[in-house]
């Protein structure tokens, strides 16, 4: 994705596009001289380059989605960067150690700038976990429901919460609060992405459209065309 997503409003309508055309795709009047209702925004991108995010969790479809989107039907593999961005995954075949294939995924960064302490521990944390016989596919194999690499990053985080004296977290807590959000965000924006490439513009109604004070003769000729 090499163009950003913005979003303006006119005509009671949230338009999303690349670009700020010359007039309304709704309905048609000129912007030629006149302002916005409010100035565009850029709509947050929510992917980041694993390989320049350190010690942090990551998400990405899978290696058999194609088009390596987060269309929200498609598995998803997870992992965890040391401090130099090599990404630690769990597969069928053991632990992989990908120096690349992760620039466009979901990040959430697991320290602080200022745990130095645990920074300096991080990369032997993570060697040693991943080392461990339970993740040796010849002693326990790959299991999509029990055993996955959603286990395997999880069960390294819970571990590193542990070494900080910290309680563990669930499955259904971590999903929850760290993961759907980001994710749900992640949708959205490849279905904006998606619909604008193909159509320039993505135009919905806009939630915030209650009251008709201050709104012009011009935008009130072009609701009524709309």
């Amino acid at each position: 994705m090499d163009k950003s997503v913005i979003k303006f409003s006119h005509c009671n309508k949230d338009i999303f596009c690349f670009f700020v055309p010359e007039q309304c795709p709704e309905c048609g009047v000129s912007f030629s001289g006149r302002r916005l209702e409010e100035a565009p925004i850029s709509v947050p991108d929510p992917f980041s380059n694993g390989h320049k995010a350190p010690c942090a969790f990551l998400v990405a479809p899978t290696e058999d989605n194609i088009l390596r989107e987060f269309d929200g039907g498609s598995d998803l593999h997870t992992g965890i960067t040391d401090t130099k961005g090599v990404v630690y995954n769990y597969t069928k075949t053991g632990v992989r150690r990908d120096h690349q294939g992760w620039e466009r995924c979901i990040s959430v960064p697991l320290v602080q700038p200022d745990m130095y302490n645990l920074i300096n521990q991080w990369d032997r944390y993570l060697e040693k976990f991943s080392a461990a016989q339970m993740w040796d596919p010849l002693w326990k194999n790959f299991d999509e429901e029990n055993h996955n690499c959603y286990s395997y990053t999880l069960m390294f985080i819970n571990c590193v919460l542990a070494t900080q004296s910290k309680r563990a977290l669930s499955k259904d807590e971590f999903t929850q609060t760290f993961i759907l959000p980001r994710v749900k965000r992640a949708s959205k924006y490849s279905m904006l992405y998606r619909e604008i490439s193909q159509n320039h513009f993505y135009i919905v109604d806009s939630p915030k459209r209650d009251s008709r004070e201050g709104q012009s003769d011009e935008e009130e000729e072009g609701k009524s065309k709309s």
